[in-house]
């Protein structure tokens, strides 16, 4: 019989941005690591901690790589954290660990793993607007490394059509700063211009900023990486300075209501 690793291996989020939301849980998961594994920028947040605590920093496009070592690390003894930005389960390291395991060594499947759930920022960005998920919603990465914008296309048709608050991950890069504008193309032509478009960037963080819009003004320049880009439903509108989606079905938004989200607001 196989004897089952002694290490563990913790994968966390860090959430959006700001200290104090990282959940008390990552905080104790990281403190008790002897080795963290993550992209530079997340491993950054992160106070420098005590004894001979370990940190492996990488790139951003080398998730699986990334895993298989914090998987090594684990099965040798090691107590490791693998450390994202936001949610670990949302486009981010949860996944990558998993697939790892699928497509490795044997050994990997018996070690101690656990998954700490975290704010992503779609949760971030919603809460510095108000409550534009407050209906039935759905996210959609943006980003074409590691599915074809084919697919991509498709999800956001069937979004559209469902009538969805859609949150728009990962919306423009150097590489690919087409893209968004692309996706807003596709979703103005099965939704109304007049439908809310948020840019909320850095969210969850002291320089978080909001761009309003509408479908039909919108500036798809305006978003970098760090921008979550939410599009509201045919219920989604404006109270006071808030933004929200009801709940209760049937609460289609009124002409006054259209009008009043209709122009661009930078906050």
């Amino acid at each position: 019989m196989t004897a089952r690793p002694r290490g563990s291996l913790v994968i966390v989020g860090t959430g959006p941005g700001a200290p104090d939301l990282m959940t008390p849980a990552t905080t104790r998961a990281i403190a008790r690591a002897t080795d963290l594994v993550g992209y530079g920028p997340y491993l950054d947040r992160i106070p420098p901690g005590q004894g001979d605590q370990t940190r492996h920093a990488s790139d951003n496009r080398v998730e699986l790589d990334r895993a298989r070592l914090a998987l090594d690390l684990a099965a040798q003894g090691r107590d490791v954290a693998v450390v994202s930005g936001g949610d670990p389960g949302v486009f981010a390291m949860a996944a990558a660990v998993f697939e790892a395991i699928e497509k490795g060594d044997p050994c990997w499947a018996s070690l101690d793993i656990r998954v700490e759930p975290g704010v992503t920022a779609m949760l971030a960005a919603a809460a510095a607007v108000g409550a534009p998920l407050g209906g039935d919603f759905c996210a959609i990465s943006l980003s074409d490394n590691l599915k074809s914008w084919t697919t991509i296309e498709r999800r956001l048709v069937a979004a559209a059509e469902g009538d969805f608050v859609i949150a728009l991950y990962n919306p423009a890069s150097r590489a690919r700063p087409h893209q968004l504008g692309e996706a807003l193309r596709v979703l103005s032509a099965r939704k109304p211009l007049s439908t809310p478009v948020l840019f909320v960037r850095a969210a969850g963080t002291p320089d978080c900023r909001v761009i309003e819009a509408t479908l039909g003004n919108v500036d798809p320049g305006k978003a970098d990486m760090r921008t979550l880009v939410i599009v509201g439903a045919s219920t989604t509108r404006r109270v006071g300075r808030w933004i929200y989606t009801p709940r209760r079905e049937g609460e289609r938004t009124s002409a006054s209501q259209r009008k009043a989200s209709s122009g661009l607001l930078t906050t």
